[in-house]
This record gives C-alpha cells, sequence and structure tokens, in this order.
C-alpha cells in the first residue's frame, strides 16, 4: 500500500489522537524512570497499555475517563496540559467533562515510620500515593 493509500484510508481527527499521544510521550520522556509503571498501576492496566496510549502510531484513543489520572500521575505543567488537552478536544469533541478539563487536587500530610532504607522508605511513600489516589478516585464514584 502506498503512503497516498494509507492517507485516503484515515479517519478525521487521526493526526490529533496522534498529537496528544506526542504531547504524552514527550511528558513521559522527561518525568523519572518508573513513571510509566506508575501510571499503569494508577489506571489499573499493564506497562503496554502505557506504550499503546503513548505511541502516536497507535491510533486507539486514551479513554477519557484516564485524562485526570494521567494529569495526577504525570504532573503536567499548565503549557503541556492546556496542549494535550487542545489536541484531544480536537481528537474528540465534547469528550471530556468539565470535571477533567480543570482536575483540582489538594495536598495533604501524613507522617510515617523511617525505615531507615531509602529505598523502602520510597516504595512505602508511592504505596501511600497510590492508596490515595485510589481512594479519592472512589470516593468521586460513589460521590
Amino acid at each position: 500500500m502506498t503512503d497516498e493509500a494509507a492517507e485516503d484510508t484515515s479517519v478525521p481527527g487521526d493526526s490529533n489522537v496522534a498529537e496528544y499521544k506526542v504531547i504524552l510521550r514527550r511528558v513521559l520522556d522527561n518525568r523519572p524512570s518508573g513513571t510509566r509503571l506508575k501510571l499503569a498501576a494508577a489506571l489499573g492496566k499493564n506497562r503496554s497499555f502505557v506504550t499503546q496510549i503513548t505511541n502516536p502510531a497507535y491510533l486507539v484513543p486514551i479513554p477519557a475517563k484516564h485524562v485526570a489520572i494521567i494529569f495526577e500521575v504525570c504532573h503536567l505543567s499548565g503549557a503541556e496540559r492546556t496542549a494535550f488537552l487542545e489536541a484531544y478536544g480536537r481528537a474528540h469533541p465534547g469528550r471530556l467533562r468539565a470535571s477533567h478539563r480543570e482536575a483540582r487536587t489538594r495536598t495533604i500530610a501524613v507522617t510515617v515510620s523511617d525505615l531507615g532504607d531509602d529505598k523502602k522508605n520510597r516504595a512505602l511513600e508511592q504505596l501511600v500515593i497510590d492508596f490515595a489516589a485510589q481512594l479519592a478516585r472512589y470516593a468521586e464514584s460513589v460521590g
């Protein structure tokens, strides 16, 4: 199949899907290692799902319900968030509800024991963060 034939069969919005996936991939490439795995865990998916949603060659859209979680876990800057939402909106008009557009968060402090090992302390911290995120999603779904 020629490139022209492939272009003829494209679906409107495909370039916008690819565009927001490129933005997400760039964000993840600039985050600490392990962020992809944290994102997969927060989404309740495996790591290959994160690979799919960050690969512009796969035009399977990112579900709208995952957008707020992606923002939370990946810590997109204001400019990154705006660019992502604009491309997402062009690819999927009307799919995002207002709550996804302005995901609000607040910070609370939790005191835990020092486990005496940096690796164990980071693992405990991530466990608490993940648990809090799951609780928040649960509270939103029943509230």
